[in-house]
């Protein structure tokens, strides 16, 4: 059997609490990874291929075991061409030139503006040659988003890249509906918006969801990084993205306390809540792909090129963001939805699905919707896991939830402290002089204090012990 390394932060078919989910950060900072992760791994997985988690590392010591227990390492990537991802792709740039096995990138993007200026990415230009570069001595072409990452890397001299979307959108192979369940939006209908901090902070994003808060009743706001999850489980303001009080995962947000805020940390969960949604809107691409997956209409605000150049491959409907944010009315959900026309992205789907599987046979990967059972095992198996809900808010009021946050922590600290008297006996046999002045406290115990000055106010509350 043939056995594929993948790039992901888990295997969809791992359970795991929402406290480890965050202790263990599954969804690499952001779950919009995991929508494309975990429709790679059921698109490779076939009768004749097994699919592993790499779980995110990219470490070069690895390179003789995985030459040794795989036959492929495919990386399904996002916007990797951006400064802030370039140590990241050093790093898996050292372990592939040490692999011998074949290398197959899934949909990389490169992040600029919505005007395709790729001068913002000079400085790493050199770092991308390099990836580039070490993947095609490992692959027959390298599978991009769109026409902006197309032509950054073709301006670089690399003419084997393939516009091939992202896996996520195939999903259910060649298989896309999308209907609109009513004429029209009213603020009885149910809308989900979502967002970045970025687009929040400077973008404006703010506005548009506070002016839709206004008008729909059951508007919900869905998250995807991991500091979102933190406020919304720990009210853990610690992360620098605290700063930004007008996100509704923030405590201090109206739509916190209303309970009108989830972030997921399974993909399955996440379009299964939004198959009862009539809408889903906002800058987040693969927020609004989980949408699409679920059937319900969506658009998106576009703040930049990897945004973009994915509407416009699949023909998702969209608007530029800083357009709508300088004409609120133009934002309103109910002219969206009005305007937003399906035909293309629906109708094209299954040979956009044709063009995805082409770039996989030619890089020797078989897939299940040709090869297999069409993802049949797979969804079988998918269901019968019990995968945690969505995150909810941490309300004064949700007492209920004490037992299981407090149940984790105190398991935390049973390991922490079984971890450092392990660790101050290798120190002494060692014969280290400073072996009695370790404390070795890991970074998981401050997130324990966090949590206990969060949980602070409530169980005084409810003990009546004070305010």
């Amino acid at each position: 059997m043939k056995r594929i390394l993948l790039r992901s932060g888990k295997s969809p078919y791992d359970v795991v609490s929402v406290e480890e989910a965050l202790h263990r950060d599954v969804i690499a900072t952001n779950s919009g990874n995991l929508i494309f992760s975990d429709a790679a791994h059921k698109i490779l997985e076939t009768p004749d291929t097994e699919v592993v988690s790499n779980g995110m590392p990219s470490n070069a010591s690895a390179a003789a075991r995985i030459n040794d227990e795989y036959d492929a390492f495919v990386i399904p990537l996002a916007n990797a061409f951006r400064p802030s991802f370039e140590s990241s792709l050093k790093r898996m740039t050292r372990l592939i030139s040490k692999l011998k096995i074949p290398v197959v990138v899934l949909g990389v993007g490169a992040q600029a503006g919505v005007g395709y200026d790729p001068d913002r990415l000079k400085s790493i230009e050199p770092t991308v040659r390099e990836f580039c570069a070490a993947v095609l001595e490992r692959s027959a072409s390298i599978g991009v988003r769109g026409e902006f990452t197309e032509q950054y890397l073709k301006s670089m001299g690399f003419n084997d890249v393939e516009i091939i979307g992202c896996p996520s959108l195939f999903l259910y192979g060649d298989q896309l509906q999308v209907h609109k369940k009513a004429l029209e939006l009213t603020p009885e209908s149910r809308i989900a918006i979502n967002g970045s901090h970025s687009a929040v902070r400077a973008q404006g994003l703010d506005r548009i969801i506070t002016r839709t808060h206004e008008r729909y009743p059951y508007l919900r706001f869905v998250g995807q990084n991991l500091s979102d999850a933190r406020q919304l489980h720990w009210r853990d303001l610690s992360d620098p993205n605290a700063a930004v009080t007008a996100m509704p995962t923030h405590p201090d947000h109206p739509m916190f306390g209303e309970d009108k805020v989830r972030v997921y940390v399974d993909p399955i969960t996440w379009i299964d809540d939004l198959r009862s949604f009539d809408f889903s809107f906002g800058s987040r691409i693969h927020g609004n792909i989980a949408a699409l997956l679920a059937g319900t209409p969506a658009t998106v605000l576009c703040g930049d090129s990897r945004t973009l150049e994915l509407c416009r491959y699949f023909e998702i409907p969209h608007v530029r963001l800083d357009q709508a944010v300088k004409d609120l009315d133009s934002a309103d959900p109910a002219k969206l939805y009005a305007e937003a026309d399906f035909g293309g992205l629906v109708g094209g789907h299954r040979e956009r699905f044709e063009r995805f599987t082409g770039f996989l046979d030619r890089n020797g990967l078989q897939n299940t919707f040709t090869h297999g059972d069409g993802g049949a095992a797979f969804e079988e198996r998918m269901r019968a896991l019990a995968f945690p809900a969505g995150i909810r808010p941490w309300n004064e009021t949700d007492l209920a939830s004490l037992t299981s946050r407090f149940g984790w922590l105190h398991s935390r600290i049973e390991e922490l402290s079984l971890d450092n008297v392990k660790l101050k006996k290798d120190l002494a046999r060692a014969g280290a002089r400073t072996a009695k002045t370790v404390v070795a406290p890991p970074p998981a115990a401050s997130v324990y204090r966090r949590a206990r000055r969060a949980v602070g106010r409530p169980i005084r509350r409810a003990l009546g012990t004070g305010q």
